[in-house]
Formats: structure tokens, sequence, C-alpha cells
């Protein structure tokens, strides 16, 4: 099945919370397994020692030779935990998350997990993981319950053993089954993905059974019993198209700084060289990357200028995507560190961005009273309100520095939410994957009386509708 015949099932299918869908963590809404990051973080941090590298070596190949289930790997891992407090490992993992694992999620798997949310059904994460791996993916979905293996506490710290079973194989069924008599799930009507062939059991307690990114033995069985089967692709390791496209991106990108550099210099106006920039690199850098953008909305792009334009962050291609909308007569707000950025540096010189010093509050606003002049002058200003890329989807909390400025100014705040970049090129990644973004470009809003008693309120207000438009996407 494809991912558009996965959602419309669901769509068409009964509503209600008595549904259940029941979602695997590793490898099937995750590219790849958490206890890879946990184990590349340390080895990065030196912190392997050689006998746990061969206990964790030994126990791995009798899982694939033997054919033995997970419990003494895991056992291998959680007592490297032993003594550790409870806040360390959450906080490790919550790093992982935000560093590693965000970047890994399957981003047809958000859009499935979406759809059983919509249809308000029961929806539950079913893994062989820790809390400790899942909590973080679990929170960001927006899934209500995690079933997963436990790990023992002793006031406060690990004592480096598995608290009870390993929810793997019949285990998870048997936690499925628990979950479901007491939420009152109806299993027959409820939904299991996964793609491991030890998750048969657990597949086997749904009467809707989908198999995702299935190993050949879970496909195997797929096919004798009739499931239908799912793959996702869109988040394999780079190949050597996406290095060349990247490095083609940002060479397009330096390039048009350049032209614009030029033709300001021969025509001694700077806000030309801008245009010039802005009106051809990004263009220039998305088409070589292989990216393409889906807007609704551009009329509001043009219909109120000057203007301060917001967006929600995700990515470092949201430079070009914003570009690229805006075309000309712009400049923007970004963090200091983008000033030392090789990729970023000519074009935002071109543009004379504003570099604020986020640890300095006196230095940023500083830094952000010349663009209260440039946009009398008739330069608009995009600044993204969150402050920093986000690690997944989740809208960040919004500061005021934006909002402060239109109100200064006088002029409009136009939202542009932006649904998928870091799909494209997700926060801690150096190369763009070709595809789609979607963006949708929101009405004006007139800041002319605005209070500033009332900014909180204003701001929520504004923030709530970037959430809702990124819940019920315009056609």
């Amino acid at each position: 099945m494809h991912i558009d015949e996965l959602l419309a099932e669901v769509e068409a299918g009964p509503k209600g919370r008595k549904v259940g869908a029941f979602f695997d963590f590793d490898g099937t809404l995750i590219a790849g397994y958490s206890a890879g990051a946990f184990y590349e973080d340390r080895a990065w941090r030196r912190e392997f020692s050689a006998g746990e590298l061969a206990r964790t070596l030994l126990a791995g190949a009798e899982m694939a030779v033997l054919g033995t289930d997970v419990s003494k790997l895991m056992n291998v891992a959680i007592s490297t935990w032993a003594g550790r407090s409870e806040r360390e490992v959450t906080e490790l993992f919550d790093r992982l998350f935000r560093e590693r694992i965000a970047g890994m999620v399957y981003p047809e798997a958000r859009e499935l997990v979406r759809a059983h949310q919509r249809a308000g059904h029961t929806v539950a994460l079913a893994t062989s993981a820790t809390r400790y791996q899942a909590a973080a993916l679990a929170e960001d979905l927006g899934v209500e319950h995690l079933l997963c293996s436990e790990v023992d506490l002793v006031q406060g710290n690990f004592s480096g053993f598995v608290a009870g079973e390993v929810l793997w194989g019949p285990a998870k069924a048997r936690a499925v089954r628990r979950l479901a008599r007491r939420e009152r799930i109806d299993l027959a009507r409820s939904y299991g993905y996964a793609n491991g062939t030890e998750d048969v059991p657990f597949l086997e307690v749904v009467g809707k059974p989908r198999p995702l990114n299935p190993a050949s033995g879970l496909e195997r069985v797929a096919r004798e019993r009739g499931w239908p089967v799912s793959r996702f692709s869109s988040r394999g390791r780079p190949g050597v198209r996406s290095v060349v496209r990247t490095g083609a991106a940002l060479a397009g990108l330096g390039a048009a700084g350049g032209v614009g550099l030029a033709v300001g210099a021969l025509n001694r106006s700077r806000r030309q060289a801008a245009n010039v920039a802005t009106s051809i690199g990004p263009d220039l850098a998305l088409a070589l990357a292989g990216v393409e953008l889906r807007v609704t909305g551009t009329e509001h792009l043009w219909s109120d200028r000057p203007a301060v334009f917001i967006f929600n962050h995700q990515s470092s291609v949201d430079v070009a995507v914003i570009g690229s909308l805006i075309r000309r007569d712009l400049t923007g707000v970004a963090k200091k560190e983008l000033g030392h950025d090789p990729r970023f540096a000519l074009i935002g010189y071109v543009v004379d961005i504003a570099y604020v010093d986020r640890s300095n509050s006196a230095q940023a606003r500083a830094a952000l009273e010349p663009a209260v002049e440039k946009l009398r002058s008739g330069i608009s200003i995009a600044i993204a309100p969150e402050g920093t890329r986000s690690a997944t989807r989740r809208l960040g909390r919004f500061k005021k520095g934006a909002f402060h400025l239109a109100m200064q100014a006088g002029v409009p705040i136009v939202p542009i939410v932006i649904r998928n970049a870091g799909d494209v090129m997700w926060r801690g990644s150096l190369l763009i994957r070709p595809g789609t973004i979607d963006v949708a470009v929101l009405e004006p809003i007139a800041t002319t009386d605005w209070k500033v008693s009332e900014l909180d309120q204003r701001i929520a207000g504004v923030r709530e509708r970037f959430i809702e438009t990124l819940e019920r996407w315009p056609s």
C-alpha cells in the first residue's frame, strides 16, 4: 500500500477511541534504531570499554545467528546505566532525539499517526526499547500511550537491570492486549504497524495488521497471510547525488551573491545588489538541489509591503525558501553564528542581515534598532520568531522581537507557514535531499492598533494561526 492508500484507509474507516492504532518504534516510525544513536554517541565520546564492546557484539551475533530475543543485548546496554540518575539518562536521550533521532523519523509515519489522531483513535507506541529512548518521540508526535520495556530504579538511580519483561515478540502482544482491556479498545477494528519478524505475534492481535518497511521474514509472513505491505523510502542516508546537488546549490547561492555585488558596485546601489542576489540566488539554489516549492496564498506576499515576514524555522534550507518567496527589498534577522557560516555569509552580507547575539539581550535589541528604519524606508524584514531551528515539526515558543519591530514601524506581519522543510534538510544535516516543500502564506496582520500591554495575547494569537495551519493544511 502506498502512503496515500494507508491514509485513505484510516480516513474512510471507523472513528473514535474504541479503535486502536499501535505503532512499533525502531525501524517503523524511524529509519534505523535508537540504540544505534546511543552507541554512536558513546563511541564518539570514547565511553566504550573493550569488555562492553565484546559483550555487545556477542549478544548481537546470538540474535542474528541463533534467533534469540533482544533481552540479552538490552541487558548489556542497560548495565552501562548502573549508578546513573534517571534525570541524567532522560537528558541524554532528549539530546539524542534533538541531534539524531528526530532526523530519522519517516515523514510518512508522521502523517499516518496524525491521520489516526484526526480519526479520534487511541494511538499507542509499542516498543521493546525503554521509556527513555522512546518518550521524546511519543511526546513530539502527541502519542498518548507508551508501551515499553521498563528499567529498574533504586532511589532515583538505575540498578543496571531491566524491570520485568522486555516487550519483544509475545510480550509486546500481551502489553497491547492489556492496554486494549483497560481502554476498552476493539482490537478486531484496530491497526498495527511494525517492521520486524518478532512483531508477528503483536500484528496477529489486531484486525488490521499493516507491516511497514518490513524485514524479509515479516515480508514473507505478510505474503502468506495477505497482509498489505508498505515501504517508506525517504529517510535513507543521502547518496553521492545529494552531496553533488548540495554543493551545486551552495555554489549557486554564492554566485548570485557575487553577481549582486558586481551589479551593486556598478550602479552604486546596495539595494540593487541585494535585489539581484535575492531574485536569482534562492531560485537557483533550490533548483540545483532538486527542491520544489508548493505554495498557497502567494498573493499575500505582495499585497502589503513593507512588512515583517515571520516563518517557522525547521531547517537551513528555510533561508532559500524565504528568499525565493519574498524576492526583493528584503533583509533579515539571524543569530550571529550564521555570519561566520561560509554557506550563507556572502549573501548575508549583500542583503545586510542583522546578526543578533541570543545570549546578550542588550546587544540583540541594539542590533534590531536599524531594522525599524529599514522597514520605514520600504525594506521588508524576514525573521523566525522561534529564534532557532526546531528539531521537529512542533512549533517552539515565539519571541517578541519580530512583533516589536512591526509595531514600531507601523507595518503588518505576514505569517509564512512551512510544513516540511525539515524532511528535505533536517536540523543537524549538512546535505539537502530532493523533494517538495509546502508553504502557506497567510493574510497580513495589521499591527497599527496593537498595544504593548496586550502583546503577549497578540503573539499567542499569531502562533495559534501557525498551529491551526499546520494541523489543517489548506487545499
